[in-house]
Order: C-alpha cells, then structure tokens, then sequence
C-alpha cells in the first residue's frame, strides 16, 4: 500500500541539502494496512541521529577502552577520543578559554550539578516559563521568579526588576534559549547584559537552541550553558555544562568516586581526599566515551551545515505555520505577542479533540510521530493553552528538524483536515490516560519478537 498526501502550496526556493540521518528511510505499518515512510515530527523530545555520526560510532567502537590511565594502545585512542570531543563541544558553543566543558548525561544533568555548585545563599531568578530541567534543581533555594512576559522587551524588564529585588549576594539567572513548547527564542545577549549590570550571571538551557541556532558564550556574554547530545542528534546518553570554572572548582565533587579523586589516604579519623580541580571534579566513574564521542562529532556536523540547516528549517516552517493555519479549530500557543525567531517546534490545540486521542490518530493512520501533553513544562503550557483560548492542561507538538521534509508537512496537514472534518477511521481506547488503538494490528519490528 503506498499513501501519498498533498503538500500546502507556497513559493520558496529549494534549500540546499542538509546532513542525513539514520532515520530518513524508515517505514512504519499503519492500522488500516500496509506501511509509510514515518513523519518523524517529533524532534524537541529526541532528534534521530546523524548518519555522520553513526558511522563515527561504528569506526570508533572497536578502539573503545578505558580513558585517562589506561597503558593499553586502545585506551591511549580512547582518551584521545574523549578529550577530543571535550574541545569539540567547546568549540560548539563559543567556550572561552577560561571556561570549562564538564561532559555530562543531558540538560537535566548539567543543569543539576550546575545547581549543586552555586555558592551557598545564591538568589536564583527563573521565569515561570522554564522547563522542568531549568525550574525544579533549585527547589530549596532562593528562588525569584519572574512573571510570565508577554513580549521579549517585557522579559527583558521583567528580569531587571526582579533581580533589584535581590538580596546582596551571588545571583544566577537561569533561562531557556527557545522554548520547547513554543519554538520562540528569548533574547539571551540582552537578558544578559541585564543580569551582569545587576551583579549576576546567566545560564542558558540550550537544549532546544543549539540544534537550530549558533550559540556562543563569548558573544551572547553568557556565563554557563547546557545541552543534550539526544536534541542535537546525538543519542548515546551524553551532554554537556559549559562556563566558568570558578564555582564549579569550588564545589563538592558532583559524585564521588574514581576519575574525581586526586588522592585518598587513610588517616586515624577516616579517609582523606585530594579532589581534582579541572572537569574530571565533576566526572566521576568511567564516563560514556561513546556518548561524549558522538556528540563532538554531531557538534562539528551541525556547526559546519549551520546555514543549509537554518535555510532548511525556515523553509519548513514557513509551509507549517501556512498549513496549521487552514485547519478549523486549531489555536497555535504562543509566549509573545510580538514577532521575533523561532526555532521549527509549535505546539496547538483543537476545539473538541482530545491532544492524546489527535497524536494516536496520526501515528496509527498516517504514520506521524508528534508529541502531546505538557512537554515537561507544565506552568507554561497550561497558561498558554488558557490564554489561546483552550481548555486543558494538554496540546499537540509538532517540531521539525534534520529528518523532516516538505512531504512529512504536507502530510501532517492532510491529515488535521481529514481528522477535523470526519474524524478518526479506526477505534481507539484511553487506558491510564493513554489513547490506543483498539485493537491495534501494527507488527512490531522483528528484533522486538
């Protein structure tokens, strides 16, 4: 069975190629019958990774081996493999040569053992806007939140005042580069000359920026950074924290164990540790070569495709933004009343349509893979659902990226008009909040047999 399905017409120029991924091939079988090649539209949860990068894995696997003490030829490779993809992530985000690159699991982990290095009594300033990663590590804390902005201009105030209610002492703004419930990108360089004028520094969660925008520390002027190797087309387990290296020297190991200590002795009241002072403090246990691998790989892949990407992305979201809008019922959610960058996520809801029930519909009738719920940042979406007009605390999510092509919008499209006007074919049933269908034919691929 081949299905096809129009694309929304719209006069643009053919931007060039961009890097492939593992995924571009894969097919998907479909309740009504037969298979389609999957509209991964599903991007800000997990990119598909990068065929460079695949193949870099693969090339590097039979050198893997223990890092930093080995003696062994293998272990010698590896080390260098290792550090190598350090200086890549580096180089990625504009790190100075004061900063330091600790290599971490994702976002969520950077941000976390960012929160664990602060110096005691900092005041922390996150709008309520923020993604978990960014709003739950400093539960504890002095936190200062900053009321919902209705345009960038109003963020950028907002922040200032609020930090001028801050007590003397270390302070740290924490703030999403773009937002991935709505796409919209803040305005970092701005955001951070307000925060160093009042005496604080500034941590970008890059998550859902650095693989759709350069980011840079020396010229955004921003203090510390966090991202995913897994949103960056990357997914072997790895992220990164970079910035300035001052708390995090100062600060309790992030875990303790080898590759951390310098040096343990027994002593007559215990043991006695020499931490390390550089990234390695903060990297305890043999840390994931692979990961930190792939991901100085998938840096220096986007970095180097950053226009075709850029032109790519631009090109899809201008045929999205175009089609969404011809749907009856459908409310786009958004931050800002003022126009500004977006990266390619939007989210929306549908007059009388459950958000589970429409994401289920899509992938067992059209082979689309979109995203529905609260998307980890449950106080913005909520009130981006009630200000849209919506009921609910639940939307639909769309992102784009490297894997998508016009065809997988066109489809998309399709297939909100069809669902809109007649409904779903198939029947589906709600089971501990999750929409099926009921029964569901689809075979699973075999190495799950």
């Amino acid at each position: 069975m081949s299905v096809t399905f129009a694309s929304p017409a719209l006069t643009t120029v053919i931007p060039p190629a961009v890097p492939g991924t593992a995924g571009d091939d894969l097919r998907v079988p479909l309740v009504t019958g037969g298979e389609i090649g999957y509209a991964n539209l599903d991007h800000a949860a997990s990119a598909p990774c990068l065929s460079a990068v695949r193949r870099a894995v693969d090339e590097f696997l039979p050198w893997y081996a223990s890092v930093h003490r080995g003696a062994g030829f293998a272990s010698q490779v590896s080390t260098k493999v290792y550090e190598r993809a350090r200086r890549a992530v580096g180089a990625f985000v504009g790190a100075r040569s004061s900063d330091t690159v600790i290599l971490t699991r994702n976002t969520t982990d950077a941000l976390n053992l960012l929160a664990r290095a602060v110096p005691k009594g900092t005041a922390v300033v996150l709008f309520d806007t923020e993604h978990h990663a960014a709003l739950l590590p400093w539960r504890g804390r002095h936190v200062y939140r900053v009321p919902a902005p209705r345009t960038r201009h109003e963020a950028v105030r907002a922040l200032a005042e609020t930090l001028g209610r801050c007590p003397e002492g270390p302070r740290l703004v924490v703030v999403t580069g773009a937002s991935n419930v709505t796409g919209e990108v803040l305005p970092i360089a701005e955001l951070a000359r307000v925060a160093h004028a009042a005496g604080a520094r500034i941590a970008v969660d890059a998550a859902q920026l650095a693989p759709h925008r350069a980011v840079s520390l020396r010229e955004l002027d921003a203090d510390y950074v966090a991202l995913s190797g897994h949103k960056l087309y990357a997914p072997f387990g790895a992220g990164a924290l970079v910035g300035r290296a001052d708390w995090l020297r100062a600060a309790e190991p992030y875990l303790s164990g080898g590759g951390a200590s310098k040096l343990v002795a027994r002593h007559d009241d215990g043991l006695g540790v020499v931490w390390n002072t550089g990234p390695e403090r903060h990297e305890a246990g043999s840390p994931n070569t692979v990961g930190a691998h792939a991901l100085g790989v998938a840096c220096t892949e986007v970095a180097s495709g950053r226009e075709r990407i850029e032109a790519h992305e631009a090109d899809l979201l201008a045929r999205l933004d175009r089609g969404l809008a011809s749907v009856p019922g459908l409310r786009v959610l958004r931050l800002f009343d003022d126009d500004g960058d977006r990266v390619g996520t939007v989210s929306f809801v549908i007059d009388g349509l459950s958000p589970g029930l429409l994401a289920a519909v899509l992938s067992a009738e059209y082979g689309i893979g979109v995203r529905d719920g609260a998307f980890c940042a449950h106080i913005a979406t909520r009130r981006l659902i009630t200000a849209a007009g919506g009921e609910g605390g639940q939307a639909v999510r769309v992102s784009i990226g490297l894997g998508t092509t016009r065809e997988h919008v066109g489809r998309l499209v399709t297939a909100l008009r069809e669902i809109t006007g007649r409904g779903p074919r198939w029947t589906y049933a709600e089971n501990e909040g999750r929409w099926a269908p009921s029964p569901d034919p689809r075979p699973l691929p075999g190495f799950l047999a």
